[in-house]
């Protein structure tokens, strides 16, 4: 005699996909990022504040943080485009400069992360530059856009 109940199927398999669900968030939960406007480090987890952008998620350890950056997005655009970067939230797709493939071995490292490029000249025009001027060349609105996609959940 074979008894099986339709409803502790359902169970086991919602039981089952929640815990994936919750897993992927204690994963981005332990990610390591900088608040696009203070520049403070911290865990996702230890996050004090945060909005939606692009589909996507930013951190903040502040809400005065979160409210100077809703305020003024694009002053804030490319560190946040970082953030979704390295918290995996978004993934790069093409070089950022040219839009062709990328290559892992034509890279540099940005904020412990490396952000690969189809060719070594435009490996070489990122690695020119530091600081700032490096976080908007990489990682400003037109090289995102060219560069990256957010994750689809």
């Amino acid at each position: 005699m074979r008894s099986s109940n339709p409803v502790i199927c359902v169970l086991l398999a919602v039981a089952t996909l929640t815990s994936f669900a919750s897993a992927a968030d204690d994963t981005l939960a332990t990610k390591k990022c900088k608040c696009p406007v203070a520049g403070t480090e911290f865990t996702v987890g230890d996050a004090a504040a945060s909005t939606q952008y692009k589909d996507a998620k930013v951190y903040f350890c502040c809400p005065g943080c979160m409210k100077r950056f809703v305020a003024d997005q694009k002053k804030y655009a490319a560190k946040a485009n970082l953030q979704l970067f390295v918290t995996g939230q978004a993934k790069q797709v093409h070089c950022p400069f040219a839009g062709r493939d990328a290559n892992p071995d034509q890279s540099v490292t940005v904020d412990n992360h490396k952000v690969a490029f189809c060719c070594g000249g435009c490996k070489g025009k990122a690695a020119a530059a530091e600081g700032d001027a490096q976080l908007e060349m990489l990682f400003g609105e037109k090289a995102f856009k060219t560069g990256f996609e957010v994750v689809k959940k």
